[in-house]
């Protein structure tokens, strides 16, 4: 039981660390670089922990993002419900994969969550940008090792494995 409550725990901690950190002030030039780091986070429990990952939560969870940053309703929550999608039905080949396979991995589908962005985006009249939209695949590309270690660390320490 107490691991079932520390999963959960862990899981809400490190999307609201997550949440924090897609709002948290950058520079102006570094904005575009920001990783995705609630779709990063979402991806490694997907992968890690499958059955413990709710589409209702990541929806909401989403949509709660929208409000955060601001954007058009529903953005974030689109991008994760099709990324998690993918997610569902390769995760057992994927989560063999060494770190740096899987960062290309996470390019690919942080790559498809800013496609549906920008979709979104244009959808609301908002201009777009070019290939800069890709931008936070790379950076998120990037990140997936350190995000990787971190909550596999965190994880063994609290026996929640």
């Amino acid at each position: 039981m107490f691991s079932r409550v520390g999963l959960w725990a862990m899981m809400l901690l490190s999307y609201l660390l997550a949440l924090i950190l897609s709002v948290y002030p950058l520079p102006f030039i570094w904005q575009w670089w920001r990783p995705e780091f609630v779709l990063v986070v979402a991806i490694y429990w997907m992968l890690n922990m499958p059955q413990s990952v709710s589409l209702v939560f990541l929806c909401v969870l989403g949509l709660f993002q929208d409000l955060l940053e601001s954007v058009p309703f529903g953005q974030h929550s689109l991008g994760l419900i099709i990324v998690a999608y993918i997610c569902f039905l390769s995760y057992q080949r994927v989560r063999n994969f060494p770190r740096w396979k899987q960062a290309g991995w996470v390019f690919v589908l942080v790559g498809i969550a800013q496609l549906t962005d920008n979709w979104v985006q244009s959808m609301a009249g908002r201009q777009l940008s070019g290939v800069a939209f890709l931008y936070p695949a790379v950076t998120s590309a990037i990140f997936w090792p350190f995000c990787c270690v971190w909550l596999d660390r965190l994880c063994q320490r609290y026996q929640l494995h």
